[in-house]
């Protein structure tokens, strides 16, 4: 769960830093990571909240596993283009 917890934030900070990867995803993707904003305050390292709201788990539930995934890969790219170390999350 932490690890899924720690990619959800990394996919959270990558979509509002980027503008939601517009030239990165398709348009349908972005919208999609877009929405995900409403669960921020449940992925972000430190916050006391730890149980999604209903807004949270609706909006995670209608992006495309795919989409999910490729934004956690594109993500690791990015720390190997900056010349950090590869992106290492614990189970």
């Amino acid at each position: 769960m932490e690890s899924l917890k720690s990619k959800m934030a990394l996919m959270l900070i990558l979509v509002v830093a980027t503008g939601g990867m517009a030239k990165a995803q398709s348009g349908t993707c972005s919208n999609e990571l877009s929405n995900l904003n409403v669960c921020a305050p449940f992925v972000v390292p430190g916050s006391s909240n730890t149980n999604p709201n209903a807004g949270c788990c609706n909006a995670l539930g209608s992006v495309d596993t795919e989409c999910l995934c490729s934004t956690i890969r594109i993500g690791s790219q990015l720390r190997s283009k900056c010349n950090l170390p590869p992106l290492g999350c614990a189970n």
